[in-house]
C-alpha cells in the first residue's frame, strides 16, 4: 500500500516526502480534533470498573 502511494505521488523523493508528511499531519490533525472527540463520549475508555463499583467521576446512576 505504501509502494503504490510512493509512485503514485508527484514529484521528486523529496517533494514526496513532504506531501507524505503534509497528508500525515492533516490525518493526524482530523483524527485528534474531529473524530476523537465524537468518538470518546461514545467509548469512554477512560471510566472504568475495577471493583464493581463506579468510578466518583462516572455519571452512571445505578438503576
Amino acid at each position: 500500500m505504501y509502494a503504490w502511494l510512493w509512485r503514485h505521488l508527484p514529484g521528486t523523493w523529496p517533494a514526496k516526502a513532504g506531501i507524505a508528511l503534509a497528508i500525515v499531519a492533516v490525518l493526524a490533525a482530523v483524527l485528534w480534533w474531529g473524530v476523537f472527540p465524537w468518538l470518546e463520549p461514545k467509548v469512554q475508555l477512560d471510566h472504568g470498573v475495577v471493583d464493581g463499583t463506579p468510578s466518583p467521576t462516572s455519571s452512571a446512576k445505578p438503576g
